[in-house]
Parts: structure tokens; sequence; C-alpha cells
């Protein structure tokens, strides 16, 4: 069993009680909700006659359903101007703290919660949403919870849960010029398995992830949910508190000096000891690529998809089942793999710094052909800063569509789908079956440069091309 861990320390001092048949009941510190995952739990509790036990402790955003085109109300969708008005309304009710569109703050709920300085060390967040992990990349415990823990939270805010293991991935060295977080996330994944995470919490460290900023380190800990994980995290340094340091939310003046010695507190102990260690040569990693319909089916660019007899005898089926479904042979090069439609967007990869690196690559170049290529920021605040900085111009003069912040193409609640068994070079997070808004689309994940790399040649580039020159 883990001891004096970060995840230790802050489970130790979020536990409210012990339950029957060995869970924690764990105290939630922050409350995400968004208009998906919220309606049913809000409705639970009307028809308990509950009311939300601490308004203060939760936020609300909208962002799954919110159309990236025209964000005029009412919405064309009526589903999703349904969504959008029954949480507007619960919040009136519950008296809690919106970010509509419009407000400037608005934007996909793992992207707003750390720009705005909700997300802090220490902390316990949970969220209606898989992809919560996200948060920990500022050395709180961010969990993805289902509608009736959405539910419990509110009314009592708290979750009854099991305690997890800690797995520490220390990633040695640094990631080379044209290797990104995500290349690096990818690569562990595939490492490791999705399903190796299942019952444990992973710790991030080492030289590779001390470097990365907190924008890439919250790439990393979005994307561990993929490797099975409940919750992914990297203890709090410099970086951390520089990135804090006056946003709206964060502690202000002298409570600011006691909240960063005590977020220092809590850092994993030097004799700290994990229940599993990981290793990796972080110098090692190249631009990665998923070929398959699972995050953990990715090669290198200058690589070739593997044949059966490479791969583990539990993962053949789903192997089998992927080459079939995306059309790929055994020994096939990934590299110059046509491509039809290019997303730069979502919790992953839809920060200010993404669409920056994305924007390097497109400067003085063009979309191809015949390729449909849209960025959408994650947030209202993360499209300011770009057009201050005429990152907008640069995308639209490429051959980009410039949207309105929202989850868009990542799982497609809006219109933003692929058609067909259309090939998508997407920055997001998930590369299931269907995944981008089609039954038959295929969906390669890779960095926001890869992508941009691929809107230009209309196929699987490598970036080092680009930015090497």
């Amino acid at each position: 069993m883990s001891q004096d861990t970060l995840f230790d320390k802050v489970w130790d001092l979020h536990k409210v009680a012990n339950l029957p048949g060995g869970s924690d009941q764990i105290l939630i510190g922050l409350h995400l909700i968004h208009e998906v995952t919220s309606p049913q739990a809000f409705g639970a509790l009307k028809d308990k006659n509950l009311k939300v036990k601490f308004p203060q402790r939760t936020v609300a955003t909208v962002d799954h359903i919110v159309p990236t085109d025209n964000q005029s109300r009412p919405f064309k969708d009526n589903l999703a101007e349904q969504m959008i008005d029954t949480l507007e309304k619960n919040c009136i009710e519950h008296k809690i703290k919106f970010f509509n569109i419009g407000s400037g703050n608005q934007g996909i709920v793992h992207v707003v919660a750390p720009e705005l300085g909700l997300t802090q060390p220490g902390m316990t967040i949970a969220c209606g949403d898989s992809h919560t992990s996200t948060h920990g990349a500022f050395g709180s415990i961010a969990f993805g919870i289902g509608t009736s823990q959405v539910r419990d939270v509110l009314a009592s805010q708290t979750i009854a849960m099991n305690k997890l293991k800690v797995r520490q991935i220390w990633c040695e060295n640094k990631l080379s010029n044209g290797i990104y977080a995500k290349d690096l996330v990818l690569h562990i994944i595939n490492q490791l398995g999705v399903k190796a995470g299942v019952g444990y919490a992973y710790e991030f460290a080492g030289p590779a992830i001390s470097a990365l900023s907190m924008e890439e380190r919250m790439t990393i800990c979005n994307m561990s949910i993929e490797g099975g994980a409940r919750c992914g995290y990297i203890n709090p340094d410099e970086k951390t508190y520089t990135y804090m340091k006056d946003k709206l939310c964060s502690p202000k003046n002298e409570n600011w000096k006691k909240a960063v010695n005590w977020w220092k507190s809590l850092e994993s102990s030097d004799n700290c000891i994990y229940d599993d260690v990981f290793k990796l040569d972080a110098s090692k990693v190249e631009p990665t690529i998923t070929w398959g319909i699972t995050p953990g089916q990715s090669i290198g660019v200058n690589q070739k998809i593997p044949s059966l007899n490479e791969i583990d005898p539990n993962d053949q089926f789903i192997a089998g089942e992927a080459y079939e479904y995306m059309g790929f042979k055994p020994g096939q090069s990934i590299k110059n793999t046509p491509i039809d439609v290019c997303f730069i967007g979502s919790c992953t990869n839809g920060r200010i710094s993404d669409l920056r690196v994305a924007a390097q690559v497109l400067e003085h170049n063009k979309v191809a052909k015949n390729i449909k290529a849209f960025v959408v920021p994650g947030s209202e605040k993360v499209a300011k800063e770009a057009k201050e900085e005429g990152l907008d111009k640069i995308f639209i003069k490429a051959g980009f569509q410039w949207r309105e912040p929202g989850c868009s193409m990542c799982l497609a609640m809006n219109s933003d789908k692929l058609i067909g068994n259309q090939v998508s070079a997407s920055s997001s997070n998930r590369n299931f079956k269907g995944r981008q808004g089609s039954p038959n689309g295929r969906t390669l994940l890779m960095s926001p440069a890869m992508v941009a790399a691929a809107s230009i040649t209309g196929k699987v580039s490598d970036v080092r091309d680009f930015i090497n020159k």
C-alpha cells in the first residue's frame, strides 16, 4: 500500500468516514458541472426535495452541446437548447455560479477551471466527465463521476469510493524538439496498455514531466483516464504556483503565501512508498499517432502498424477488429495515410499554447485541397488571447475554419461530425468507433502540431519536417 504520496495525503485529509464494505466517504472540495450529466442529477434532488449542500463549491459551464459555428440563441438544435436552458434554470434555482456563453469565461469545463484558478493543489475535484483527471496537473485529486454520483455530490458534497493504489510513472530525460506532451502520454498508454491503470492513481514525475509547461501537464493528466487510471496527478512546483498566481479565484495577498506553504507540504515525500513504479526514457519518444480504435493502439510516425504476432495475446482480438474497422494492414506505414478532416481543440489540446504551436506550423503554409480543417478554442479566454496574438488570422489565412469555444468534434454532440468513413487527424483524446459522429468515421489521435502538418500535406506527416527547416 502506498504511503506519504500526495494522493495519500489529500485522500486522508478529505476522508469523512469509513463505510461498510471497505470504501471511504470523501469530501469533494470543488464540483464542476455542465449541461450533459447534471439534468438527471438535479431532477433526482427535486424528487427527494433536497437542496444543493454547498452551492458555493459548485461551478457550472456549458461545453458539450454548444454549436461552434453559430452560438446565437435559441440554438438550431432543439435538444441542445433544452439542455442549456435546463442548466441555466437549475443554476438560478440553486444559486450556482454559471459561466454562460458570452460571460468571457465560458468554455470546456477542464479548460475553464484551471485558467480561472478554481483548480488548486490539494483539492479533491469531481465532475460528471471522465477527463476530470486533467486537474491533477496542479496536484489535485480529480475524479470523473457518473450521474448518480453527481447527484450525491450536489446533495452531500461527498462520494463513496475505494482508495486507489498509486503507480509512479517516471519519465527520464526530456522530450526532443517537435515532440509534445500528447506524444508522451500516447506512448505511455501504448507501453502500459489501456487497462493497466484500473484501480490506480497515476503520479507522473521525472525530469521530462518537470520540464513541461502547466498546459502540457494538463494534457498528460487528461489522458491518464485513457490508460485506465481513475486519476492522474503531478506534484505542484514553482511552475504551478507561477501559473496560478493572480488568477481570478486564486488566493490573494497573505492567503497566497499561506496557501503556497500548505501546498508544498502536500508533495509526495522523498521516501514515500509506491505500489508500482514504471520508468521510461522520454528522449526516445517520437511523434506518436494512433492507428486503431483505442488510445493504446499507437505507433511512432516512422513506424509500421504492428502485426498480430507483435501484439500481446490479450490484445490481439481488438487489434484484428481495429485492422478491419480502420482499413489498415499489418506492416503498413502510418506515414502518408490520407486525411479528410483536421480538428484542433478539445479538453486535451484546446489551450492557447496548443494553438500557438499549431499556428507556428501553419504560418506561410496552406491547407491541402479537399481537407476540411477547423480549430476550436477551449474557452472564450483562449479565443480572446488567440485573437490578440493574431493566431486566428494565421489559421484562417492557411485555410482553417475558426470556431467558437466548445467540445466540438471530440465527441460530436453538436453538428461537428465526420461523414461516412472519413479519416480525421484529431488533437482530441478518444479514437473509439463512431466517437467523432459517424459510425464508420476513423480517428487518428495526434498532437496539435501533427494535425497542422497533416492539414498542409493532406496526409499523416512528420511535423519535424516543418519546424526543423
